[in-house]
């Protein structure tokens, strides 16, 4: 057996709090949970052990305290070390650093752990019961092994996540509110995000105090956002360690609004090229213009020119921040008729020899 580094395993250091043991602790668990990693049960094993040991004070100090040496130690707990002279004789209560109460034995079935963590922690986990004298196996409960979620010494909140939700330009102008099926993580129902139930692990999470689990929301996106927009939904994500919304994290809605057949967002201001007949251009009139508020009348001044560029103030998208609204702006584009009549022909070639004569 070969000493294992459990600080190396969480990828922590040795002075981590238990702050970054459980953060780095809840992000491995989850990447090598069965479940979701398919062929990683071992490394998902090691995880568990050594935040097992690391979350826990007594054991992480003792941990500590053996350190690579700890085979030594044990040889000495069982009295097998060369000469049958302990190593740590003349030390009071001749144990090792740190004190008398390191015991060491592996009468205890501890299932998925190692022999490393057997041999130094067989004997004291916490909760276990001895069997009868002579009665073989160790029965035992995985008490201190708690919420192998993240939950160990109280309760803690659910994580934040971002989920992507596509609006129509209409809905990104008026708000709009969206039911979505959004599928998280959250504490297992079936042990309470404990990990274990009656003292063995969970049979639905394998241990990891999470389980996969279909919320539907009902979200109210702001009118004004845009492509790239983030919606925050307070209590939308998942779940922590006390079971109802204050533990839960948020939701952040990544937004894309699709593109518009009729207009083209710049910023808060919409653009929308108007087909305007030449005569309405050339002697001036009202025409209807489409808005996302609806069809409006403008007036259209004489001799208008393809291209002209018409502001509609107020008619873009709301701002997302603050009061008001962009603009609409609004491009003349001519159009020449077409399947002309004999005499619309005779008209259009009157016009033309007038042009001529004037210029």
């Amino acid at each position: 057996m070969e000493f294992k580094d459990y600080y190396k395993t969480l990828g922590v250091d040795r002075g981590a709090d238990d702050k970054a043991i459980k953060a780095s602790y809840r992000k491995l668990a989850r990447k090598y949970h069965p479940d979701v990693n398919k062929g990683n049960a071992d490394r998902f094993k090691e995880i568990n052990e050594a935040y097992t040991v690391l979350s826990d004070p007594e054991k992480r100090k003792r941990y500590d305290t053996l350190g690579p040496d700890w085979e030594r130690y044990a040889q000495a707990g069982t009295g097998a070390s060369a000469g049958g002279r302990s190593p740590f004789e003349g030390r009071p209560g001749g144990g090792p650093p740190g004190g008398p109460n390191v015991r060491f034995t592996q009468e205890a079935d501890l299932g998925g752990f190692s022999d490393f963590f057997r041999t130094i922690f067989g004997g004291d986990v916490g909760g276990f019961r001895r069997g009868e004298p002579g009665g073989g196996r160790t029965e035992y409960e995985f008490s201190d092994l708690g919420d192998l979620g993240g939950g160990m010494g109280g309760p803690s909140r659910g994580s934040d996540v971002e989920a992507g939700i596509e609006l129509t330009l209409e809905e990104a102008f008026a708000g709009a509110r969206k039911t979505l099926a959004l599928e998280l993580d959250e504490p297992c129902p079936q042990c309470g995000g404990s990990g274990n139930v009656g003292g063995r692990p969970c049979p639905r999470c394998h241990g990891s105090g999470w389980a996969k689990a279909t919320r539907n929301l009902d979200v109210k996106i702001p009118a004004g956002v845009e492509t790239g927009s983030r919606v925050r939904v307070a209590a939308g994500g998942p779940g922590g360690g006390r079971g109802d919304r204050s533990d839960r994290g948020d939701l952040y809605l990544r937004v894309t609004v699709t593109p518009d057949p009729r207009f083209e967002r710049k910023g808060d201001d919409l653009h929308v090229d108007l087909p305007v007949p030449v005569t309405v251009a050339a002697l001036g009139g009202e025409i209807s213009v489409p808005t996302l508020k609806g069809q409006v009348s403008m007036k259209i001044p004489p001799e208008t020119s393809s291209g002209k560029v018409f502001r509609l103030r107020g008619y873009g998208m709301p701002h997302l921040k603050g009061g008001g609204a962009g603009d609409e702006m609004v491009k003349v584009q001519i159009v020449i008729p077409s399947g002309l009549s004999p005499r619309e022909k005779e008209l259009y070639q009157e016009l033309k020899t007038l042009r001529a004569e004037t210029n």
